[in-house]
């Protein structure tokens, strides 16, 4: 279990400061903003610029995702393959896949859209990866918070809380 703990390489982040945690606030935030966009061009006549940025932010999203999953691939290798958290892993890892393929085509078939509202299409491919997304999301948790990837050792989080006004009893 404390393999799981430790970074296989500093291109990770180091002990108990993983960065893919950090890097996945890139895809979670810009596709979910370019949900509310996609949204907005239904809602708000006259607005062209919005589908134009949704567009990008699905871009955005994808590269920062594609840099998420290197850094997520290599606490991957720290995890004992044939345990439950390994298939935890791998259901995380098929899952922001296909996700980040999906908002990949959308980004696609989103070029050359004329201005103005977000066609149907699109529209629902990307509430169906957010969802998808969210899925991935809820694992992650899992590795975190129930399993323990790249979280530091009890005895580690223990100095947190030793207060220097006082004796540690």
């Amino acid at each position: 279990m404390d393999q799981a703990k430790h970074p296989v390489s500093n291109l990770a982040g180091r002990y108990g400061h993983p960065l893919h945690p950090a890097l996945v606030a890139v895809p979670i935030g810009t596709w979910v903003a370019s949900l509310a966009f996609d949204l907005a061009t239904r809602l708000v006549p006259g607005s062209p610029g919005l589908a134009d940025g949704a567009r990008w932010l699905i871009g955005l999203g994808v590269v920062g995702a594609l840099a998420a999953a290197l850094a997520g691939f290599l606490d991957l290798f720290a995890i004992p393959a044939g345990t439950p958290v390994y298939r935890t892993a791998l259901a995380h890892m098929a899952i922001n896949l296909a996700v980040t393929g999906a908002y990949a085509v959308n980004f696609a078939l989103r070029a050359g859209d004329p201005p103005g509202p977000v066609p149907a299409g699109p529209l629902v491919l990307s509430a169906i990866s957010l969802a998808g997304l969210a899925v991935a999301g809820y694992l992650g948790g899992e590795l975190a918070y129930r399993y323990g990837v790249r979280v530091a050792d009890e005895t580690t989080q223990a100095r947190g809380y030793h207060r220097a006004d006082k004796e540690n009893p």
